[in-house]
């Protein structure tokens, strides 16, 4: 089994291309459904934007679902990293250190 990514990786994957910080958790179609809801919010607050508001406040509901998706990304990966931590550990712990040695009975 091998170890899922460090959580810092897919933070900084996931903050320079939405959705792909998703696809690095193996969960592409949730990757998929991030970005396109990021195009269509961002298109529509573009068009529905005032003509005097900032590039910025145009495309802010695209990159709300961007800051969504990057802390998402993230916040999975670090789940997946501890559960992984966790099993890795669990049969180290549950495994008997030495049996105890057997009683033995005295007879005078």
């Amino acid at each position: 089994m091998r170890p899922p990514l460090n959580p810092y990786t897919v933070l900084v994957v996931a903050f320079l291309l939405p959705g792909m910080g998703q696809v690095l958790n193996r969960q592409p179609v949730r990757g998929l459904i991030f970005v396109c809801f990021a195009v269509l919010l961002g298109a529509f607050t573009l068009k529905t934007a005032e003509p005097d508001v900032s590039f910025v406040g145009k495309i802010s509901g695209g990159l709300f679902v961007w800051a969504v998706a990057t802390l998402d990304a993230y916040k999975t990966a670090r789940i997946r990293r501890e559960v992984w931590k966790h099993r890795v550990r669990a049969p180290a712990a549950s495994a008997p250190s030495s049996p105890a040695p057997p009683k033995t009975t005295q007879e005078s």
